[in-house]
């Protein structure tokens, strides 16, 4: 005969095994869903899509008249900067804007008549050659031509 206890019921213990085993895994699901929500876009950061340059080999830039001489401008060339500078009336310069140090985006500076980088401070004659600073190679150099009163830079061929 039986002594009074959950006769053939399952023991008490076992119920509260069962939901301590539930909530574990819910809590232990949240912190795994909380690290894959914060580690996931540092990975999609460091390591980001293969995006294929644009194929350009040849863009517009604007009017003769918009630039002045001993002046500089940024214009887009595909999916990268480029450097148009106006030296005098006659004489057009273009190179990538892209410093081949780090990778920051230099600016042609009037006072100085060259090129510089902000980023470490490196700069680059009017030919694209390095003349101090960390930049371990000359800016590629672009062509420009002027077609009536559009000025339009290419690459080399």
């Amino acid at each position: 005969m039986g002594t009074g206890r959950n006769s053939g019921a399952t023991p008490a213990i076992d119920s509260g095994q069962d939901r301590r085993t539930v909530v574990s895994w819910l809590l232990g699901g949240g912190v795994a869903a909380s690290l894959a929500s914060f580690f996931y876009p540092v990975l999609r950061f460091v390591n980001p899509p293969s995006i294929s340059e644009a194929s350009v080999n040849e863009v517009d830039a604007g009017k003769v008249q918009d630039l002045k001489p001993n002046s500089g401008k940024i214009v887009k060339f595909g999916n990268k900067p480029a450097l148009l500078v106006r030296i005098n009336d006659t004489e057009w310069k273009a190179f990538s804007a892209v410093c081949t140090h780090l990778n920051c985006t230099v600016q042609y500076r009037e006072s100085r008549h060259d090129i510089w980088c902000a980023c470490h401070n490196g700069t680059y004659d009017l030919n694209g050659r390095v003349q101090s600073g960390p930049p371990p190679r000359p800016l590629e150099e672009l062509v420009v031509q002027i077609r009536g009163d559009e000025v339009v830079i290419s690459r080399r061929a």
